[in-house]
C-alpha cells in the first residue's frame, strides 16, 4: 500500500470481517483512485455488501483500517453518501418523497436548525435530476421499486458529498432508473465525484465503471478495467464458470474498446 493516501477517497488495509465467528474478508487492503466510477464484484456470498458496510462502520473489523481522503470517517461523513440496498429500508415509515430526499441536508445542519430554503432548492434539484419532482408529496409507499431507488439517490446527491457508496444501485430496477442513474453517474464524474459500487451484472460492469475491485472472500485484484478485467481475474474470482465468463470478457473488452476509439 501507498503510505501517502492524503487524496484517495478510500484507503483499506489488512481488513478482517467475520460473521457468526464465520470469517468473510480476509486480509483485504486496497486504495482507489479520485473521481472515478469503482465497482466492487465478485459472486453471491463473496463479501461484497459486508465489505461496503465494514467500510462505512455499519459492520464491526476484527481487524483492518479504513481512511476517508486520509482521515477517519468521523472526520469525513459529510463527505461521503451511502446508499443501501432496497431491501434494507423500511418503505412501510410514513414518510413523503420530499422529507427523505431533505434527510441528505441533514448533517448539515445544527440540532435545533430547520432546512433553510438553500436546502428546499438542492432537494428540489436532486429529484429532478432523478426525475422525480413530480412524486415530491407521494408516500415512499405508494412508489414503485424503480422510484424508490431514484429516490434515495436523490437523498444522497442533495447531501453534495465528495464520495458516493452504494449497495448495488441497479439491481431490480426498471430501464428508466437504470438509465437515470447512469446520467447521474456521468454528472458526478464530470464534478469530480468518486463513486463506489456494490455491483452484480457482469454485463455491464465494463460499460458503466472505470475501475474494479474483484472479492471473493479476500482481493483478487483491484485496479482499472483496462489491466483487471482478464480472464485469469475472473477465473480466480468465479470459478468453474470460465466458459460463461469468457464470452463476457470478449463482449467486454470489445465495449471499452469501442469507448476508447470515441474518446480518440
Amino acid at each position: 500500500m501507498k503510505s501517502d493516501s492524503r487524496k484517495s477517497p478510500i484507503t483499506v488495509n489488512n481488513l478482517n470481517m467475520r460473521y457468526q465467528y464465520k470469517p468473510v474478508l480476509t486480509d483485504v487492503s486496497f486504495e482507489i483512485p479520485e473521481g472515478k466510477t469503482i465497482a466492487i464484484v465478485g459472486p453471491n456470498g463473496a463479501g461484497k455488501s459486508t465489505l461496503l458496510k465494514g467500510i462505512m462502520g455499519l459492520e464491526p473489523l476484527i481487524e483492518g483500517e479504513v481512511k476517508f481522503f486520509g482521515e477517519p470517517l468521523a472526520k469525513k461523513r459529510l463527505a461521503t453518501a451511502y446508499v443501501p440496498q432496497r431491501e434494507e429500508i423500511d418503505w412501510d415509515f410514513p414518510i413523503d418523497v420530499m422529507d427523505v430526499v431533505l434527510m441528505g441536508r441533514h448533517g448539515q445542519l445544527k440540532l435545533w436548525q430547520r432546512p433553510s430554503k438553500l436546502d428546499y432548492e438542492i432537494a428540489e434539484q436532486a429529484l429532478k435530476d432523478l426525475q422525480m419532482w413530480d412524486f415530491k408529496d407521494r408516500q415512499i409507499s405508494q412508489l414503485s421499486g424503480g422510484q424508490q431507488q431514484r429516490v434515495f439517490l436523490a437523498r444522497a446527491l442533495a447531501q453534495q458529498a465528495s464520495l458516493y457508496l452504494m449497495d448495488e444501485p441497479f439491481a431490480g430496477v426498471d430501464v428508466a432508473t437504470e438509465k437515470a442513474i447512469i446520467e447521474l453517474f456521468k454528472t458526478l464524474k464530470s464534478q469530480g465525484k468518486t463513486i463506489v459500487c456494490v455491483h452484480h451484472d457482469l454485463n455491464t460492469v465494463g460499460e458503466y465503471f472505470d475501475w474494479i475491485i474483484f472479492i471473493n472472500a479476500r482481493l483478487v485484484a483491484a485496479g482499472p478495467v483496462e489491466s483487471v478485467l482478464t480472464k485469469e481475474n475472473l477465473n480466480k474470482t468465479y470459478g468453474g464458470r470460465l466458459s460463461l465468463l469468457n464470452d463476457l470478457t470478449e463482449t467486454m473488452y470489445r465495449t471499452r474498446l469501442n469507448q476508447a476509439h470515441e474518446n480518440d
